[in-house]
Order: C-alpha cells, then sequence, then structure tokens
C-alpha cells in the first residue's frame, strides 16, 4: 500500500482507512506493507501495487512507472473546489476563485513541494498536470476502489472513466464501538470529531452553536498548512465550546457513548468515517449535504447546508429531539464494518490475479 508522505504526521480519514484495511488485510493472511511515497520499494517482493487519494497522482506515476505491476487505487475523490474557491480566505482564496478544481489542485501541490511541506515524487506532473495525470491513471488502474457508487458516477463524469470498480465501504470496529444502552447520554452533549481545517468547517459551526443552550467539543488535531483558520476558530468560540486534541479511536469511545449528537457540517465527505462511528455509539447524526453521505446515511441522518450556521443549528436541534436510529446503527455494524471492507478488498485483489497471474 503507497500512501501520501504526510500519512502519519497529518493524520486523516485515509489514515485509519489504511492501517484498518492493511490490519485485517494481514489477519485472512495476505500480506500487506505500508509505504510512504518517497520510501524506497523492493517492487520484486509483490504482487500488487495499492494507492490511495487520487487527488495526489504524483504520487502515484513515479511507482507505476518503476514496478511494471498492477495497481488499484482506493480514490477517496474529495472535492475541495467549493471551499477553496468560494470560502478559503486570503490571497490564496482570491487566487483560488479564478480557477477550476484541478488547477487548484495543481497549485497546491506545487506550493507544498516549493516549500518543503511535502514530497514531489513524479517531476513529469510539472509539465501532465492534475487533470491528464489523473485521466491517466484512473485508464492503467487494474480497478478502482472507491467508497461508494456515487463516488465512482463523480469520477465518471469528471473524468470520463470507464475502468471497472469494486466498492469499499468505509468502516468501523464492532468490537471496540460497542454502545451501552445503559449509559444516559448528555442532551446537551454535542460533538464534532475531525482534524481542525478549512474543509470540515468547525468554523460555522461554532458559529452555529456559539452561546446556544449546548455543550460543543471540538475533537482534532489542527492541520499544519491552516494555523490561521484553526486560530480563527479559537477565536470565534463562545465558552461552551471546548477544543479537545486529537485522540486515539480507544480514547473516543467515552464521548461518542455520552454526546447526543455528532456534527459534521464539512464542505465535502466521501463518507464521513467519524459520523459512522458516532452512529455505531447511538448519536442521531448531523452530516453535509455535499459530497456522497446519502448513500451510507440515506433518511437516517440530518443534513445541513455548511454554508449556513442557521441551517446548521437547525439541524442539531433537529437531530437533538430525535431518538437514536436503532436502523442505522445496525445498518453500520452489518455493511459498514473493517470485516466487510476487508472482503470487499480481497474480492478485488482476486479478480485482478485472476487477470495477471
Amino acid at each position: 500500500m503507497i500512501v501520501r508522505s504526510t500519512l502519519y504526521t497529518v493524520k486523516g480519514g485515509d489514515t485509519t482507512q489504511v492501517v484498518q484495511t492493511a490490519t485485517h488485510l494481514a489477519k485472512k493472511n495476505i500480506h500487506v506493507d505500508i509505504k510512504l511515497t518517497h520510501e524506497a520499494i523492493d517492487y520484486s517482493k509483490y504482487d500488487l501495487l495499492h494507492f490511495f487519494n487520487i487527488t495526489r497522482p504524483a504520487d502515484m506515476l513515479f511507482h507505476i512507472k518503476r514496478s511494471a505491476k498492477p495497481f488499484v487505487v482506493s480514490t477517496i475523490f474529495i472535492d475541495y473546489s467549493e471551499y477553496d474557491k468560494q470560502h478559503r480566505g486570503g490571497l490564496l482564496g482570491m487566487l483560488f476563485s479564478f480557477f477550476g478544481s484541478n488547477s487548484i489542485e495543481y497549485l497546491k501541490t506545487v506550493s507544498r513541494w516549493i516549500l518543503g511541506k511535502d514530497k514531489l515524487m513524479s517531476i513529469a506532473y510539472l509539465w501532465k498536470g492534475q487533470r491528464n495525470l489523473i485521466t491517466e491513471i484512473l485508464n492503467k488502474a487494474a480497478l478502482l476502489l472507491p467508497n461508494s457508487h456515487s463516488e465512482y458516477r463523480r469520477l465518471q463524469a469528471a473524468y470520463r472513466c470507464n475502468t471497472p470498480y469494486v466498492v469499499v465501504p468505509n468502516g468501523v470496529d464492532p468490537h471496540l464501538f460497542k454502545f451501552n444502552k445503559s449509559v444516559e447520554k448528555d442532551p446537551a452533549l454535542v460533538i464534532c470529531v475531525a482534524r481542525i481545517e478549512g474543509i470540515k468547517n468547525q468554523l460555522n459551526l461554532i458559529k452555529a452553536l456559539n452561546n446556544s443552550r449546548y455543550k460543543l467539543l471540538i475533537i482534532g488535531a489542527s492541520s499544519p498548512n491552516q494555523q490561521a483558520y484553526y486560530r480563527n476558530c479559537r477565536r470565534s468560540a463562545a465558552p461552551n465550546v471546548i477544543f479537545i486534541d486529537q485522540l486515539f479511536q480507544n480514547e473516543l469511545i467515552s464521548y461518542y457513548q455520552k454526546a447526543t449528537v455528532h456534527v459534521l457540517p464539512s464542505w465535502f465527505e466521501t463518507t464521513g468515517l467519524s459520523s459512522l462511528e458516532a452512529a455505531a455509539m447511538g448519536c442521531n447524526i448531523v452530516i453535509t449535504d455535499r459530497g456522497d453521505t446519502m448513500e451510507y446515511f440515506a433518511e437516517e441522518a440530518v443534513y445541513c447546508d455548511p454554508s449556513s450556521p442557521e441551517d446548521i443549528f437547525e439541524a442539531v436541534e433537529k437531530a437533538a429531539s430525535k431518538k437514536y436510529s436503532a436502523a442505522l446503527q445496525e445498518k453500520i455494524l452489518i455493511f459498514y464494518s473493517w470485516q466487510q471492507a476487508t472482503a470487499r478488498t480481497m474480492e478485488a485483489y482476486e479478480r485482478i490475479n485472476k487477470l495477471w497471474y
């Protein structure tokens, strides 16, 4: 599994997805190594390369050209463009407003490289560009592993992609996230578990719940590249908003157990991994209406417009007044576990094995 160079230093949902998938594959006697994209790799030891994050194509091209191995891509196709074009502040926000999503990602990739915040594995990225390189990789992949059918349809629309795919859902660990019905929920406790950065939209959530009857816990590390956004969140928070640094998954259990509502009002979500965990622990879910969330949560969540603090507040009010959804909880534990994700991943690997070996 070949992953972004910052997978462990700037942890996100993909960190959990990679580690959990590798761990469960190992339990099925499939040997998996996780390699950061800049690490040296002896390709002769492996039958297959598994990449993550199609929006970082330069990380992949370097290894594709040198390995001559079949590869799959867990696409995690996030569209940052609404946030970048309309809601990112400062000079970058002004600049990005003139460009499309692929051009914006190109500028961000090159700037991270120039500033020494990330590795640029393939210099060919500079002249091929974001769109052309993503299209090339999608067409060469043996299989794509999106988190939903909705995600694949977006890839098709954006890049005219017809590569075969297997949906590999994001999941939870049902052995870890066990809801205890005997523990009373705090009707005023609302939590948001996510890295603190613009795309996750904690600022509008804070504005929505400031000085309300709710106690809001913002749980997560601040993004190293968005410290100004983090400081703005802290400055804007009223006394009923509390910040808690990033926690390990086992440390989140008590917060999920006590909270009545979990909110993820992001500008875009492919899934909302923390929302799955929270729902498994009996929380009512408020989640963005942007992205692929409907495929996971259907009518069992309350959706919000991330651009409107008023709408976020109304969604929280609605969720707080509901009984928790046992149907959603059951659905997640049956269909959205890491065991299910591993089974779908193994299905994809087996299809490639029959074609290539």
